[in-house]
C-alpha cells in the first residue's frame, strides 16, 4: 500500500476517534443548562433624621447625636423629618429636647421633641398637665428605687375623728418626672442617690388634691408601680378630697386632720 493512502486512512482514523469521544462526552453530561440571573430592583430612598445614639430623656440634640440616613421611601411615615421638608433640620433642631427616650438609628419625630428653650421642665411636661413636687424620703419613697418616668400611686395617712390612722391612695399610676433636679436615670448605671423631692406630672384636678392632701396627711408615701401599667389611666383622683360643686368653687377648710365644708364652716362663724 501506498504512504499516501496508510497517512490518509491513520488521519481518518484519529479523527472518527475524536469524534466518538466527544460525542461520549456530551452524552454523559447530559442536557446542557442555562442559567439565568434575575434582576433586583431596588426600592428609592430619602434621607431621614435619625438618631446616632441612644438620647434619654432631657438629653440635647446636636449634630454630633444625629445624622441623615437613607430609609426606604415607601416606608416613611408622616412624622419623620426628611431632607426634602426640612433640608436644614441638623442646625434648626440644635438644643431641641427628647421628651422621651430616643433609640440609636430611630428616626426623629416632632412629637418626641420639644423646642430649644432653655426651660427643660415646661419642656418635659404634656399639654395640660402640671408639675407638682412633694417631699419624700427613703420610706415613702419605696426605698429609693423609684426614678424618672417610673408610674407611682400617692398614698395617704392621717388621723381619723375617732384619733384611729387612716390610709387611703389620693391618686394612681400618676409618672415620676424627675427627683430632686435628675430627670432621667444615671446613663453609667450606678445607683440612685436618694433625694428629698418628687416631682409628679399631673392633670388640674389632682394638683388640687395633693395641695390638700398635703395639709392632712401625716404622711404621703409613693408606692412603685409595673412598667406594664404604663398604658392604664393616670387622672383619677380622690375628688371628695375637694369641696364645693361644679362651678362654685368654696372655701376649703381642714380642722384637726379632717374636711369642715366651706359652707358649714362660713355659717359657724356667722354665728358667732
Amino acid at each position: 500500500m501506498k504512504p499516501a493512502r496508510i497517512i490518509i486512512l491513520a488521519v481518518a482514523v484519529v479523527s472518527a476517534g475524536v469524534a466518538g469521544f466527544l460525542a461520549l462526552q456530551v452524552a454523559r453530561g447530559g442536557p446542557s443548562v442555562i442559567e439565568t440571573q434575575t434582576v433586583v430592583e431596588r426600592e428609592p430612598t430619602i434621607n431621614v433624621l435619625v438618631a446616632k445614639e441612644s438620647l434619654p430623656v432631657g438629653a440635647r440634640l446636636n449634630p454630633d447625636v444625629v445624622a441623615w440616613a437613607a430609609w426606604p421611601e415607601g416606608s416613611v411615615v408622616e412624622g419623620f423629618i426628611t431632607d426634602k421638608s426640612r433640608p436644614d433640620a441638623i442646625e434648626t433642631l440644635k438644643g431641641a429636647i427628647a421628651r422621651m427616650p430616643i433609640f440609636n438609628g430611630e428616626p426623629i419625630r416632632q412629637e418626641k421633641i420639644a423646642d430649644s428653650s432653655s426651660r427643660i421642665m415646661s419642656s418635659l411636661l404634656p399639654a395640660g398637665k402640671r408639675a407638682v413636687a412633694t417631699e419624700i424620703s427613703v420610706a415613702t419613697g419605696a426605698g429609693g428605687f423609684i426614678l424618672p418616668n417610673d408610674r407611682v400611686d400617692v398614698t395617704m395617712v392621717r388621723k381619723g375623728d375617732s384619733g384611729a390612722y387612716l390610709t387611703e391612695t389620693i391618686l394612681s399610676n400618676v409618672r415620676v418626672l424627675a427627683i430632686d433636679q435628675q430627670i432621667q436615670e444615671n446613663p453609667d448605671g450606678s445607683k440612685a442617690v436618694v433625694g428629698t423631692t418628687a416631682t409628679l406630672e399631673l392633670t388640674p384636678d389632682q394638683t388640687k388634691v395633693i395641695a390638700v392632701a398635703q395639709q392632712m396627711a401625716e404622711r404621703l408615701s409613693l408606692a412603685l408601680r409595673s412598667v406594664a401599667d404604663a398604658q392604664e389611666a393616670d387622672t383619677g383622683a380622690a375628688d371628695y378630697l375637694l369641696s364645693g360643686g361644679a362651678g362654685r368653687p368654696q372655701i376649703q377648710v381642714i380642722k384637726t386632720g379632717s374636711i369642715v365644708n366651706g359652707t358649714t364652716a362660713a355659717a359657724a362663724t356667722a354665728e358667732q
